[in-house]
């Protein structure tokens, strides 16, 4: 089983969600979970911002699941020196036994062109970095995930789900 996760901060608290899929391409979830999480503490100033860490941990815990990779909205690696983004503490958490791919719609001044991928033409390209997985192999899933926009169809969903929206 796959993952795909996001977290929403909403007030002191935040509400983590994931979607479980098999194949690369389905259109949609297998299951999915939804977790509460009461009260978040403010990510230190200047320090990297792990809020969403123990979020997708409790997610994990709460309804026992064991993914072999887990896609995250957000950074691996946060330049070219793999300077460790949320998808290596989250690797590292899980004691290296869970790929993660993180994926995000911005990039960032030191991450090579490498980590770029474009899923329709004329768009701007997502940023792709993992670790426990090729980046080769992570960018030509993410090429295949259903959906005909720049953003895979479960990647939206498990974003309106965390946001507490209805999964349609």
């Amino acid at each position: 089983m796959k993952l795909a996760v996001d977290v929403h901060f909403d007030g002191e608290g935040a509400q983590a969600a994931a979607v479980a899929f098999d194949a690369w391409d389905a259109p949609e979830a297998d299951r999915t979970y939804i977790t509460r999480v009461p009260h978040i503490e403010k990510a230190p100033r200047g320090e990297l911002d792990l809020r969403e860490l123990p979020c997708v941990l409790q997610l994990l815990r709460e309804h026992a699941l064991a993914p072999e990779l887990i896609v995250i909205d957000g950074f691996v690696h946060l330049d070219a020196q793999d300077t460790p983004g949320l998808g290596w503490h989250l690797h590292h958490a899980l004691a290296g036994r869970t790929a993660v791919i993180g994926v995000s719609k911005t990039s960032r001044p030191d991450l090579p062109a490498q980590c770029e991928v474009n899923r329709e033409e004329e768009t701007r390209p997502l940023i792709v970095t993992c670790v426990g997985v090729d980046l080769g192999a992570a960018k030509a899933r993410l090429r295949t995930m259903h959906g005909k926009r720049r953003l895979p169809t479960l990647l939206k969903l498990v974003a309106r789900l965390a946001k507490g929206s209805s999964p349609a």
